[in-house]
């Protein structure tokens, strides 16, 4: 079976990027794992600390394995932004093949150690496991928000990108280029989109010599993400717009049967409301993955 960084260095050649879709529920998860699979691209389930606790850190390990078992596909599990050293060695025991080591929050030296020390005994476990470090501030939360928040407009830098990379040996830069997480009320409308620097991507990707990774990609002007990954991205990721996908199709579903009690007749819509946006974005990200 392909592994997760066959599929970077992949796409990593072709300038292509995978989708990092995050997952809160089998819904969700069958509808990633099913647009991916018509597709026949690779595909990251991802999937944080909350929505690990939600839907259990072994359980949702084992619903993704069987998923690659059953059908060979390249699905892949990261444990997405993880705070803590003891939450990052829990989902590699559990068979993750991923983890954001997030600490981007507390000073930058800091950063440094804790996400060393964390690469070191992350590999310890598994020498193919594959961290990811987080640099700069993109504010928290997959959710609507009225305002972008003031650390929207400051970038990471080449030499941030550097040291940190040559002080950590993480896989994965994840760093701040005018990404944000969640979205503005104005962009569920479509009144405006998240719009990123592309020549500081080029910058970071030819200082960082790695992977990297597009947080809060949600909300992102297409032709933006088309040039961002053209620079270098590696990954995106997409939260907010799935779970807007699936509230509304939960709420269309309610409306067209209203005295409808059975669970199994009112999810179908939400999975298929998702499944039309992964669809919509692996075409875009994973456009010249074969090769």
């Amino acid at each position: 079976m392909i592994t997760l960084r066959d599929v970077l260095q992949q796409a990593d050649r072709n300038k292509a990027a995978v989708g990092h879709f995050n997952v809160s529920d089998l819904v969700t998860l069958r509808a990633v794992a099913e647009a991916a699979r018509e597709l026949g691209a690779p595909v990251i389930v991802g999937v944080s600390e909350s929505e690990r606790e939600f839907m259990g850190v072994s359980q949702v390990a084992a619903l993704v394995r069987s998923i690659r078992d059953e059908y060979g596909q390249p699905i892949f599990l990261n444990a997405d932004h993880t705070h803590s050293l003891a939450k990052a060695l829990e989902a590699a025991h559990a068979g993750f093949d991923s983890v954001v080591f997030d600490r981007s929050t507390i000073p930058f030296d800091k950063n440094i150690a804790e996400t060393k020390q964390a690469v070191a005994e992350l590999k310890a476990i598994n020498p193919s496991f594959i961290v990811e470090g987080e640099i700069g501030d993109i504010g928290s939360g997959s959710e609507i928000h009225d305002a972008a928040p003031d650390s929207s407009r400051v970038l990471s830098t080449p030499e941030e990108a550097r040291q940190f990379v040559d002080a950590t040996s993480v896989d994965i830069l994840a760093p701040a280029v005018g990404n944000m997480h969640g979205m503005l009320r104005s962009m569920t409308r479509g009144e405006s989109h998240k719009r990123l620097d592309i020549e500081r991507i080029a910058e970071l990707k030819a200082a960082a010599g790695i992977f990297l990774t597009l947080h809060g990609g949600s909300g992102t002007d297409a032709g933006d993400l088309k040039k961002a990954i053209a620079a270098g991205i590696n990954i995106v990721h997409i939260n907010t717009e799935l779970r807007i996908a699936w509230r509304h199709g939960i709420e269309s579903a309610l409306a067209a049967q209203p005295d409808e009690v059975a669970p199994y007749k009112i999810l179908p819509a939400a999975l298929e409301g998702v499944k039309g946006v992964v669809r919509e974005r692996l075409r875009l990200f994973a456009a010249r993955m074969a090769g």
